[in-house]
Order: C-alpha cells, then sequence, then structure tokens
C-alpha cells in the first residue's frame, strides 16, 4: 500500500538536512580513513634505534649501530 500524500517537493525539503548529514560523515570518514593510512605508511616504527648493537630481523645477526 502506498503513501496517501506523496508530495516530492515537500519530502526533498524535509530530507534535506539528514541526508547531507549523510553526505558529510562519508567524507568525513574518507578523509580521516586517508589520513590514517597516510600516517600508518610514513611512520616507520620498526625501526630500532638506540641500541649499540641491532639485531637484524630477518637474518638474527648482530649489527654495529651507525
Amino acid at each position: 500500500m502506498s503513501a496517501p500524500d506523496t508530495n516530492i517537493e515537500r519530502q526533498k525539503k524535509h530530507h534535506a538536512i539528514p541526508i547531507w548529514g549523510i553526505v558529510l560523515a562519508i567524507v568525513f570518514g574518507v578523509i580521516f580513513g586517508g589520513l590514517l593510512t597516510t600516517g600508518a605508511a610514513l611512520y616507520n616504527g620498526s625501526t630500532p634505534d638506540g641500541a649499540a648493537v641491532q639485531i637484524d630481523g630477518r637474518t638474527g645477526t648482530e649489527e654495529a649501530a651507525d
């Protein structure tokens, strides 16, 4: 059964604010996700710093710190 009153113009006005809110949330999510991905890609957290002797994780050999 369809709605008794289907005034499309009135429905457009009533739904405009929620639709813009959804669009803004999607844009925010895409930007935030991109920033997180870029930050994770640029941050090199696997490099050990500060030890006199460092162990190469691939081979297990000791290397002198530069």
